[in-house]
């Protein structure tokens, strides 16, 4: 309280003021999860059941004789032939050689289209140049051509290489994805703020300083996704690995489809190698996963 003098020279005391905390209303945290019904969960416990119970149900046979496959009702529980299945598998076909391909082919394509991509991608989104929409609409043009259509040709440039029969063959067409170029174009030209470029430019950094410096850690929640997708798509070729590869030198596809050839087929066998296959695929997507996440995350508490 506060004490005022009047012009008689009497003093009083002025009324006192209410409290700030008294006229603050009370906030209580939103608890989210209250929204969300039992239903909701039944729901997502249906799909992530539908989705789980093939894989397991490919491991299980995987891990039974031949006749496990016409079993009824069908074996729900891992039987003890798993790892002699999985010896089968690398004795049957160079399986571990086609692993060892497999892997490299999409490591190197991955790395080349999320890197090609994202500088084309902030080129066509953030930069001004002459000829910029032709280029743009011709690239996404080429994605109405169907692959098929140009085996022929490629194969004949790359026999004129002499990158047939090697893991070359498989590698170089590969390298840019228009895809991968439209797809992070669209994303930078929205995520990246022009006025950020702007104070970069203004700080006296050049074009490509900007591009590592700054459009590079915002973009690496799309680049983790097309890095995914280039990476399943380049595991899951079977077509032209095929037509360029020789039989010895196969990658993870044609030594499935090897396995899986025969007049009988041995489906423990297709599926232990099928199961081996899947490995490499679960294990990038867990870390593909996590930076996905941890970028959406960053974006939502720095906006």
């Amino acid at each position: 309280m506060s004490t005022t003098v009047t012009p008689s020279g009497t003093s009083h005391r002025a009324p006192a003021q209410p409290a700030l905390k008294r006229n603050r209303r009370k906030v209580r945290p939103i608890n989210i999860a209250r929204r969300v019904s039992p239903f909701t969960y039944l729901v997502l416990s249906a799909f992530l059941f539908f989705s789980a119970f093939p894989l397991y149900w490919s491991v299980v046979v995987a891990s039974k004789d031949n006749g496990a496959i016409g079993q009824i009702p069908p074996p729900l529980t891992i039987g003890p032939h798993l790892f002699e299945n999985a010896k089968r598998v690398f004795d049957t076909v160079p399986f571990a050689k086609a692993m060892w391909n497999s892997l490299l082919v999409a490591a190197i394509v991955t790395l080349s289209v999320v890197l090609f991509s994202t500088l084309a991608g902030f080129a066509f989104a953030k930069l001004s140049f002459r000829g910029r929409p032709g280029f743009y609409v011709g690239i996404i043009a080429t994605m109405m051509v169907p692959t098929q259509l140009g085996i022929i040709p490629l194969y004949i440039l790359m026999a004129k290489w002499q990158l047939i029969n090697t893991l070359y063959a498989v590698i170089a067409p590969n390298l840019v994805s228009a895809f991968g170029v439209f797809f992070m174009a669209q994303f930078l030209s929205t995520a990246v703020p022009t006025e950020l470029l702007e104070a970069g430019r203004v700080d006296g950094c050049s074009t490509i300083g900007l591009f590592w410096h700054v459009v590079m850690p915002i973009a690496r929640p799309a680049a983790a996704v097309l890095g995914m997708l280039t990476f399943m798509n380049t595991w899951n070729d079977f077509f032209w690995p095929l037509v360029a590869l020789p039989p010895e030198n196969p990658t993870v596809q044609v030594a499935l489809s090897a396995v899986a050839s025969g007049r009988i087929t041995d489906f423990s066998l297709t599926l232990t190698a099928t199961c081996i296959a899947t490995i490499p695929l679960i294990l990038v997507f867990i870390v593909l996963g996590k930076q996905i996440i941890g970028g959406i995350m960053q974006g939502a508490i720095k906006g």
